[in-house]
This record gives structure tokens, sequence and C-alpha cells, in this order.
């Protein structure tokens, strides 16, 4: 997948179909905080979303507390959001059940 910016149009049709996730005052990432019932169910999610992401070679900006996962995408060598940022975060959506 390309490693290009999208355009705000773009953007704002990915985010039409990505629940949960809010983009960022300036367009240039999405945020998500992930709330499991446990530590081992938090951990499991970030396990899996690591493994999908060195698939990719695109990684998240994230911190996990107890159960809270909170990520931030975005694709720093393009400066902002890229088709890579949101299959990630599909992907997330889909190993948190959501």
């Amino acid at each position: 997948m390309a490693r290009e910016k999208l355009g705000k149009e773009a953007v704002a049709e990915a985010m039409a179909g990505l629940d949960g996730w809010r983009l960022a005052d300036d367009g240039n990432s999405i945020s998500r905080r992930f709330t499991f019932r446990n530590f081992s169910e938090a951990f499991a999610f970030m396990t899996r979303s690591a493994l999908a992401a060195g698939k990719m070679d695109h990684h998240p900006d994230w911190s996990n507390v107890y159960k809270t996962v909170d990520v931030s995408l975005n694709t720093h060598d393009a400066g902002g959001l890229t088709g890579l940022d949101f299959e990630l975060a599909r992907k997330m959506n889909l190993y948190a059940g959501s």
C-alpha cells in the first residue's frame, strides 16, 4: 500500500466507515481509546495489533494502562494520513470486536 498522504476528501470518506475513531483537529492523525475487561485482554489486543503492524511495516503510537489502550495513527514519513493508517485502524477494530 502506498505511503502517499491522503487529501481531505479521501480522509473524510475513510472516516465515514471507521467506527470509534476521531480525526485530530489538524487532520493529520486519527485516534481511539479501546477499553477491555482486564489487562490480559488489552495485552492480547496489543499483541495481535503489533503483529499486523509489523507485517505492514506501519507502527502505531500507543499507550496501555491496565485495561485501556490509547492509539494514535499517522504515517510520519508522509506527514499525515495514508491508506495504511485506515487499514490498521480497521484491523484494530476487528481485533477489539468493534
